[in-house]
């Protein structure tokens, strides 16, 4: 089989390193691609977020599967751009994408699937922020209605920090805060069939203690040794298949990587978003675990023949993803720094630790950054407290200029 993979991030570049080291298939492709995934694959250049070009590119390279990677072009229509000539696809059309897409549609669905989540108001005017905000208190979830890279919601009790970020959204969803841990759950689909993964649990805030700003993401691990052991089977039957069936009920299957994220609060799970792809950091230690070839998955989901799906194979292993963030990350980072120490963790942590890239580059030769998250080290070990170990082990190796990661990634779970 050929593969074309679509994105430039470590999320891709771990669907990549997966890919690679499946035997089915005999060519593997990624556009635009960075400095790591050029390593296992051929990389082109492409707007990610032309359809038509996407879909001339598939065409060209006579690829028998496309992986869209990131959201924006999803909800931009590419998936639907590359099934028109004919192309299995693995990812939402542009319109079941709108579940990513904007955060009022997700509730609406949610609400007619019968889903648990929190109570929320979608606002457009200044009232009805205050309104909102009056209504639930402190502490104040804001979300950006439309996309936003990780980065659009502001969990805050400060209602002056809530509203500036409410005013400066076109639109908004207020809602209330749910306690407890977050959890992410990915779901293959094929618009019918659900396939539930292993769980992940990632650290949005950029400082350890879960301090600072949010971010896309600064390092995930599952398993999950805290987590009910029917959570996954109980998320499956109460949040992701009813909500395949809201959106085949409605006319819009969704086809591709359903993402959960769910917080377990006092009061039963809770959705706080849906996304409509694999999320980065958990993606990295998810794929680490799973031992079943990938295509063949992702395959069928294009092809809508997901019941024919043996069960999937999960390593017992544990796996930690520990990111290298560039200067100042998530404010502008600093990029263009050259990165050493790559080649020293490919001979002395392979294969438990290994790194992949998000936004790096190749500059005469040399790997230097070219983004916020810069790397994300990922390895694997037979339970959390070594898989962490080998991660930072192979992150002090890592020579980046004012580099930043956060230290405590999976250090409770590991020490529970």
């Amino acid at each position: 089989m050929k593969v074309l993979v679509i994105g430039g991030g470590a999320r891709e570049h771990a669907l990549c390193r997966s890919l690679s080291l499946d035997p089915d298939v005999t060519a593997l492709h990624c556009a635009p691609g960075n400095a790591g995934i050029a390593e296992v694959a051929e990389l082109h250049p492409v707007d990610q977020l032309d359809g038509d070009a996407v879909a001339r590119l598939a065409t060209e390279l006579g690829a028998e599967l496309v992986v869209v990677g990131p959201e924006a072009p999803l909800v931009a229509g590419v998936a639907d751009a590359v099934r028109a000539v004919g192309v299995p696809v693995f990812g939402p059309s542009k319109e079941a994408a709108l579940l990513e897409g904007s955060k009022a549609f997700a509730k609406d669905v949610m609400a007619g699937a019968g889903v648990p989540t929190a109570r929320s108001y979608v606002c457009t005017t200044p009232e009805e922020i205050d309104e909102a905000l009056d209504a639930f208190g402190a502490p104040y979830v804001v979300k950006d209605d439309g996309l936003a890279a990780g980065k659009g919601v502001v969990v805050t009790d400060d209602v002056e920090q809530a509203r500036a970020h409410a005013l400066a959204c076109d639109r908004v969803v207020i809602e209330e805060y749910l306690d407890g841990p977050e959890v992410s759950l990915f779901a293959i689909t094929d618009g019918t069939t659900v396939l539930p993964l292993q769980p992940a649990q990632d650290f949005k805030r950029a400082l350890d203690g879960d301090e600072g700003p949010n971010t896309g993401g600064m390092g995930a691990y599952s398993p999950l040794p805290w987590a009910d052991p029917k959570l996954v089977e109980e998320v499956l039957a109460t949040v992701l298949q009813p909500t395949v069936d809201e959106l085949r009920r409605r006319g819009t299957p969704f086809s591709g990587l359903l993402y959960a994220g769910l917080a377990i609060t006092s009061r039963g799970v809770r959705v706080i978003e849906f996304n409509a792809r694999f999320g980065d950091p958990e993606t990295q230690v998810v794929l680490a675990r799973l031992k079943t070839p990938l295509a063949g998955v992702l395959l069928n989901s294009a092809n809508g023949t997901l019941a024919d799906q043996a069960p999937l194979n999960w390593a017992d292993d544990a796996a930690v993803t520990v990111v290298v963030a560039s200067h100042n990350y998530p404010d502008a980072p600093r990029t263009g720094d050259p990165i050493e120490g790559l080649a020293e963790i490919a001979e002395q942590d392979a294969p438990h630790a290994y790194v992949l890239h998000a936004g790096t580059k190749l500059d005469g030769g040399k790997v230097v950054s070219a983004g916020g998250r810069v790397l994300s080290v990922t390895a694997t070990g037979a339970d959390l407290a070594q898989a962490r170990e080998r991660a930072y082990a192979a992150v002090g190796r890592i020579r980046l200029d004012g580099s930043q990661h956060r230290t405590d990634i999976a250090r409770k779970a590991a020490e529970a």
